[in-house]
């Protein structure tokens, strides 16, 4: 597998292919490697911070996964894969009270079932945590 090297310059556009490729591939980290010192150049490239939340959510480093995700929904309220993505990354980290919001936000934007599924099974896992009740959820 080949990957271009983080001392290498390149333009963002073709960080961007590469690092969707390793993302593709399942290798985060080497994404992540390429995708830091793009980002360090263009740090409003919204398309290469929100590639670099994918690979930290792919590695599992739910708390970088988490602030990347949380800027890109402050600066784009509306960015529907970010709001479900960070439902995930909270829901990963067993804060389901948090990740609720952003999942039904999620579900009413796209009307996705799988949203609509994730908003339910948040519920759930919120009540069997004894973090909600079932009445607090109406």
């Amino acid at each position: 597998m080949t990957f271009l090297p983080p001392s290498r310059t390149n333009h963002p556009a073709d960080v961007y292919h590469e690092a969707w490729r390793l993302l593709e591939d399942k290798n985060p980290r080497h994404a992540i490697e390429i995708l830091d010192p793009a980002i360090e150049k263009e740090p409003a490239s919204t398309s290469l911070r929100t590639l670099r939340a994918w690979a930290y959510f792919q590695s599992a480093q739910l708390g970088r996964a988490e602030t990347d995700l949380l800027l890109l929904v402050e600066e784009c309220p509306s960015d529907l894969w970010a709001r479900f993505a960070l439902a995930r990354v909270l829901e990963r980290q067993s804060r389901y009270v948090d990740a609720l919001p952003h999942m039904r936000l999620a579900a009413v934007m796209s009307g996705d079932p799988e949203h609509e599924a994730g908003v339910l099974r948040l519920e759930r896992l919120a009540v069997e945590a004894g973090e909600k009740s079932y009445d607090d959820l109406r």
